[in-house]
């Protein structure tokens, strides 16, 4: 099926990109090792472990306290609670309503006989069930939620990533993962998104997650983002530091002018559940 109409038009080499990947890589890296800590840490032990001076750390720190990821105490940072990605079965629950709609709407995107990536994404599990339907597809995904809901059905074939399973959300993870996935190449990459600003564009809350987000984007020939209207003009963590990879947003409501505006300079199409177009 083709893919719904919209007013923007084709990439151009001039796409809008988000801040530098150096300064962004580093925050990343920063905001990675408090998660592994707890939570907080000492300036000096951050130094220490990504190999940088302390000057450096309080430099980056300044940086994210001011986007609000983190908050800075005398020698030290730490991440705020309000900050925390809730658990995989919370954010299933989340907007229930809005992720059956958008998962029904890329779910006429795919057709029967497709090859796609799908995610471990809150929003892709709704796609999963949405593409029970549909016949022979071609399936590569590190999600054992999604293997488990499309495989040994309608004759689908079902790839699933290598590598350490996840507690908490049963995603596969890790060079195993990554390495995997390179030996695709696919119609459609589709994706969640924790938060999606006119800033930084899509952004996630783990850094494997993003790593892997990247690596599926970039083969496939389209890339959709599945993602209801609670993520616009929130933050997350990690940048997924390429908005000009992501072909269609999926979602259930037209995006706030600012962020259309970067959307459309991205020359994302944004299309809306109830078949709208969230074009300008």
């Amino acid at each position: 099926m083709d893919l719904p109409q919209t007013e923007t038009g084709p990439k151009t080499a001039t796409d809008s990109r988000p801040e530098s990947r150096r300064a962004t890589q580093r925050e990343n890296e920063i905001l990675q090792e408090l998660r592994r800590s707890g939570g907080s840490s000492r300036i000096q032990n951050l130094a220490g472990r990504l190999k940088v001076s302390e000057e450096t750390i309080r430099r980056n720190l300044k940086s994210l306290a001011k986007e609000g990821l983190v908050r800075r105490v005398h020698g030290g940072a730490h991440l705020p609670d309000a900050r925390s990605e809730a658990s995989f079965q919370q954010r299933v629950d989340e907007n229930p309503d809005a992720k059956r709609r958008i998962a029904e709407k890329v779910a006429e995107i795919i057709e029967d006989g497709d090859s796609l990536f799908l995610d471990i994404g809150s929003t892709t599990s709704y796609i999963a069930q949405a593409l029970q339907h549909r016949r022979d597809l071609f399936v590569v995904t590190n999600s054992v939620s999604v293997a488990h809901t499309l495989a040994a059905r309608n004759g689908n074939r079902v790839f699933m990533a290598g590598g350490e399973l996840r507690a908490h959300d049963g995603g596969a993870f890790g060079v195993e993962a990554i390495e995997f996935v390179r030996r695709f190449q696919v119609e459609y990459a589709v994706l969640s998104a924790a938060a999606i600003n006119a800033a930084s564009g899509f952004m996630l809350f783990d850094l494997q997650e993003a790593e892997f987000s990247r690596e599926i984007m970039r083969r496939a020939k389209t890339s959709i983002v599945a993602a209801d209207s609670s993520k616009f003009d929130h933050r997350a963590p990690i940048s997924v530091d390429a908005p000009s990879l992501v072909d269609v947003l999926v979602t259930d409501s037209a995006p706030p002018e600012e962020l259309k505006a970067a959307l459309n300079a991205w020359s994302v199409d944004v299309v809306l559940a109830d078949g709208g177009s969230g074009a300008s």
